[in-house]
C-alpha cells in the first residue's frame, strides 16, 4: 500500500482513537500528527500484517507518551486539491442532506453522552471498546494493538460494553425493576 494511501484510509480513525484515548482535541491532533511521522520514518520496515492495526498500535503508544509528557510536537502537511469548478457546480445543484435543527441537536446529545460514557470507562476497557466497536478492528488485530492476549481482549470488551450500558441504558434497567415488582 503506497505510504498516501494509508494516510488517506486511516487518517480520521487515528485522531478519534487519540482524541478518545487523551480527551482533548489538540492533544490528540498532536498525537495523531505525531504518530504519521513516526510510521512515516518506519514505513519502509512494515513487514506485512495489518497496516490498520500497525498504525493504530503507533497511535496507542503516542498516547502513552503523551500521558507521560513525554511527547514532542512534530507537524505533518496533508496537501488536498481542490475542487474543479464543474464538481463543485455539481455539488452546488444537489440537495442538502443535512439534517434538520432538531435532528441535529438529538444527535448531538446522544454523542456527547456516548462521548462522555466512554472516557469515564477505565483505559483497558476503553481501548478495547474503541478499537473494535467504532474502529470496526478486529479481535486479532485489537490484541496486536494492545499486545494482550485474544481472550484478554475479549473480556475487555464484553466488561467494556458493560460499562456502557449500565451508564447509557438506566432507564432500561429501572423499568425492568418496576416491571418485577409490580408481578
Amino acid at each position: 500500500m503506497a505510504w498516501g494511501a494509508l494516510v488517506g484510509a486511516h487518517q480520521a480513525a487515528l485522531f478519534r482513537l487519540a482524541y478518545l484515548l487523551l480527551g482533548d482535541a489538540d492533544a490528540a491532533a498532536d498525537v495523531a500528527q505525531d504518530a504519521f511521522v513516526r510510521a512515516f520514518r518506519s514505513f519502509a520496515q512494515f513487514r506485512g500484517g495489518s497496516p490498520r492495526a500497525w498504525l493504530f498500535a503507533i497511535v496507542r503508544n503516542c498516547c502513552r507518551s503523551a500521558q507521560s509528557g513525554r511527547a514532542g510536537v512534530l507537524a505533518l502537511v496533508i496537501h488536498e486539491s481542490g475542487l474543479s469548478d464543474d464538481a463543485a457546480q455539481m455539488l452546488n445543484e444537489q440537495a442538502d442532506p443535512a439534517p434538520t435543527p432538531e435532528e441535529e441537536v438529538i444527535r448531538r446529545t446522544e454523542i456527547n453522552r456516548l462521548r462522555l460514557a466512554i472516557e469515564a470507562m477505565p483505559e483497558p476497557f476503553r481501548e478495547a471498546v474503541v478499537l473494535r466497536d467504532i474502529e470496526e478492528l478486529s479481535y486479532a488485530e485489537v490484541a496486536e494493538v494492545t499486545g494482550v492476549p485474544i481472550g484478554t481482549v475479549m473480556s475487555r470488551l464484553s466488561r467494556g460494553r458493560s460499562i456502557l450500558a449500565k451508564e447509557l441504558l438506566p432507564a432500561a434497567k429501572d423499568n425492568d425493576d418496576a416491571s418485577r415488582s409490580v408481578k
